[in-house]
């Protein structure tokens, strides 16, 4: 798939390897898995953080390589079951947070004109976002601004 604001191609992901089961080192029970998982997200951790928890850390000492495969249900579907869903989605979140620290740092530097041009990527990416989330996980009002960012991302 091609970049958004340029002209060049992405780069390919490599793909995860095709499974219909868990390996049989990772037998860890279902409820266990679930219940760490709720566990990492009210410690603060956003649903990839705690995937990458899950792989390196694991449950009980066993790792966990996919939740979804153990479980059958993906990280985000654990945690609204269990009303653990953080307040924005993550895509969303990690955009605000990025468009914060570019706005902070054109502040500090007002002649950093390739800084500017990110924050302007950035600041239209995240009117795509909040335009598609919109209603779902977004407040119908809602409309990006740099005093909504920081005021959405708790920050003072």
């Amino acid at each position: 798939m091609a970049r958004m604001h340029t002209r060049r191609r992405g780069s390919s992901d490599s793909d995860k390897p095709a499974a219909d089961e868990p390996p049989e080192w990772s037998d860890v029970d279902e409820d266990a898995i679930e219940a760490r998982v709720v566990e990492l997200a009210e410690q603060g951790h956003s649903p990839s953080e705690i995937g990458l928890k899950l792989r390196d850390e694991g449950v009980q000492g066993t790792p966990i390589p996919d939740v979804s495969l153990a479980t059958g249900k993906k990280v985000t579907e654990i945690l609204e079951e269990n009303e653990a869903e953080p307040d924005l989605p993550e895509d969303l979140r990690n955009l605000l947070e990025r468009a914060v620290r570019l706005r902070d740092h054109m502040t500090e530097n007002p002649g950093d004109y390739q800084n500017k041009r990110a924050l302007q990527n950035t600041q239209s990416k995240i009117r795509r976002l909040i335009d598609y989330y919109r209603g779902d996980e977004v407040d119908e009002d809602f409309t990006y601004s740099y005093d909504n960012a920081v005021e959405a991302l708790g920050r003072e």
